[in-house]
């Protein structure tokens, strides 16, 4: 029986996402195009259902365009406007959210020539490939460090500047609680955005909580079955350290209900994004968490007519 970074955390975490309501799709039943690694069946109707007066023509000059803004040296802000865009053509709905796809698919090939990498899971949007989560077993001192380091090289390498350009939100994660004594971002589950130089790891702690039994779908055994054997891994169903892996509380679960519960995606990928002109260059930030928060209070009060009053804002850590 193996146990490693897959059994213990990558699985149970796919498994939790179909719980906050993403389908899994098998790498081995679909197709993507790999140069942006977009699921164009799957983008193709969701665009003509967001925007219904559309021709096929019209979808594939619009897909034509997305294809063409990923190679810009931008750090993806072409291709970002055109996805909270909501005047013209609406890649993402944003008025009902509920109206997108939403998908999880494991190990996605992010290829060019002789060159790839495979993130362990990837987050579709209507087809589009916008987040993916990186995971390492718990008491692997140098795993996130190491996965760090891979990334810097990733976001430095221009063949992968489709890739890049085209996802907006990382996580990456050993399953394990922050450490107070821990300096170097050593243990926990962090995120981060994209940039051509090095990613920026973010703390998160959560400030809402939630009902999970209302929040969480039931995970049927048709579901986890074929996860399970999609990735030939259906000799740990049984295994108790599994069952325990598989709860919502776990470091990497957690992060996954923080950022990737629908209502807190569509807030993060209108809101929680800026493109900064610095000294060295463009960059692209994320909210910290804090920011995040402070921002839901005041959308919150303005939503609830309260014009007045003073909201702080705590330093991140």
């Amino acid at each position: 029986m193996i146990f490693n970074e897959d059994s213990r955390v990558k699985i149970p975490s796919i498994l939790h996402l179909i719980q906050l309501g993403y389908e899994y799709l098998s790498l081995k039943t679909n197709s993507w195009d790999e140069s942006t690694n977009i699921f164009r069946s799957i983008f193709d109707e969701q665009i003509k259902k967001i925007n219904s007066n559309l021709s096929d023509n019209d979808i594939q000059k619009v897909y034509d365009d997305i294809s063409i803004s990923l190679e810009n040296e931008d750090l993806g802000r072409a291709f970002y406007n055109k996805l909270i865009d909501q005047s013209g053509v609406k890649l993402i709905d944003f008025e009902n959210f509920d109206n997108n796809s939403f998908h999880v698919v494991t190990e996605l090939p992010y290829q060019k020539d002789d060159e790839s990498f495979r993130p362990d899971i990837i987050l579709l949007i209507n087809g589009m490939p916008l987040v993916f989560v990186e995971v390492k077993k718990p008491n692997n001192r140098n795993g996130v460090q190491d996965e760090h380091k891979r990334m810097e090289r990733r976001f430095q390498n221009k063949k992968f500047r489709k890739f890049i350009n085209l996802t907006q939100l990382m996580v990456f994660s050993n399953n394990m609680a922050y450490s107070d004594e821990d300096t170097q971002m050593l243990e926990g589950a962090f995120y981060s955005t994209t940039n051509y130089k090095k990613p920026i790891f973010n703390y998160f702690r959560e400030e809402e909580t939630f009902d999970l039994n209302k929040l969480l779908q039931p995970l049927s055994e048709y579901d986890e079955n074929f996860v399970l054997k999609d990735t030939n891994l259906l000799s740990i169903k049984s295994n108790k350290e599994f069952q325990s892996n598989k709860s919502p509380n776990t470091a990497t679960n957690s992060i996954s209900t923080s950022l990737f519960q629908r209502e807190r995606l569509k807030f993060i990928l209108r809101y929680a994004f800026a493109y900064v002109e610095e000294e060295k260059g463009l960059e692209k930030h994320i909210m910290r968490y804090p920011q995040l928060f402070a921002t839901k209070a005041i959308e919150n009060k303005l939503e609830n007519g309260i014009k007045k009053g003073i909201i702080g804002i705590r330093k991140a850590r």
